[in-house]
């Protein structure tokens, strides 16, 4: 016998609503709630002595592959990675802590999308039992307290839809799906380094959305170049221009030297420089399967489930 709907165990998402998606209110509640959840950019300054910038880099990386590996939610890491980078902005830690705190954000942004979290024992076997759950749970509380127990940030994915729904994307002609994959993508990846820190949620979600489109060629075939798009979604964010260009093109040079670098780890050797003007046609060679891909190579050199070397390099 067939089993029921509610008997079945695939996780199913909601419809986007299309009434929420053209409200304007939505989109401006977004835009007026972001800055509320944006953290220091010079907390590796300010506050945080014992670690660094790469440091982040690694457990980000780290992070990433975790919820690669268990098919995570696409909101859920770059919503960890806010509360991570909140929480630093607030709170001195040491640098063996620092996998601890990525593991227990981890837990949280969990809790929050994904409808069935990741368990404190999984995310213990993920550190290579490096921590333990009494750790993890401890560490609960001691983020939600310094984050004030306001976890429902605003992260570049929120903004997405309400972007792309006021483009003027031929949905005939284009898949909604693919461009949202690529964006996805690039959301993921300038997720885990610092130096977008200084963008809010909004202009990366702008331009990782004009760099999908500039990669899947829709500038040149619809008509509508780089320049007009750049307009139009300063039409529809009210960002300025300039600093959608400037987060452009930093997920240029960002995506040029990730290839780079996978070209080297593939080869052995460098392949030839991509200029800044190729990197968005050339971005097709990612593979976009999934928002999170591009990085289970580590995960697969070190041991499904396993703490890479880099990482253990931090917390040690």
């Amino acid at each position: 016998m067939d089993l029921l709907c509610c008997e079945t165990s695939c996780d199913c998402r909601a419809y986007a609503d299309p009434v929420l998606l053209n409200d304007e209110r939505v989109l401006q509640n977004l835009l007026n709630t972001e800055e509320k959840y944006s953290p220091s950019s010079s907390y590796f300054e300010c506050v945080q002595t014992d670690i660094t910038p790469q440091m982040r880099k690694i457990v980000a990386e780290w992070m990433l592959e975790v919820c690669e590996d268990q098919k995570c939610q696409e909101e859920v890491f770059p919503l960890a990675m806010n509360y991570v980078d909140r929480f630093l902005s607030v709170c001195h830690i040491k640098k063996t802590q620092l996998q601890l705190l990525g593991t227990t954000c981890l837990l949280l942004s969990s809790k929050l999308r994904e409808p069935r979290p990741l368990s404190a024992e999984l995310l213990v076997y993920y550190t290579d039992n490096s921590i333990s759950t009494d750790d993890l749970w401890g560490w609960e509380l001691l983020v939600l307290s310094k984050l004030k127990w306001d976890i429902a940030a605003v992260t570049p994915q929120d903004f997405l839809q309400h972007i792309l729904v006021r483009l003027p994307i031929d949905r005939h002609t284009w898949d909604a799906h693919m461009i949202l994959r690529h964006a996805q993508t690039f959301i993921a990846l300038s997720t885990r380094d610092y130096s977008f820190s200084m963008y809010t949620p909004s202009m990366i979600a702008a331009a990782s959305i004009a760099a999908a489109l500039d990669g899947l060629d829709w500038t040149g075939k619809s008509g509508c170049s780089l320049n007009q798009l750049l307009d139009r979604l300063h039409i529809i964010t009210a960002i300025e221009r300039d600093y959608l260009q400037g987060c452009l093109h930093q997920i240029e040079d960002m995506v040029t030297a990730t290839m780079n670098s996978r070209e080297v780890n593939c080869n052995g050797t460098s392949g030839n420089s991509t200029s800044g003007n190729t990197s968005l046609n050339s971005r097709s060679n990612l593979d976009h399967s999934s928002p999170l891909s591009g990085t289970s190579d580590k995960m697969t050199e070190h041991g499904k489930a396993g703490t890479p070397t880099d990482v253990r390099d931090v917390h040690f």
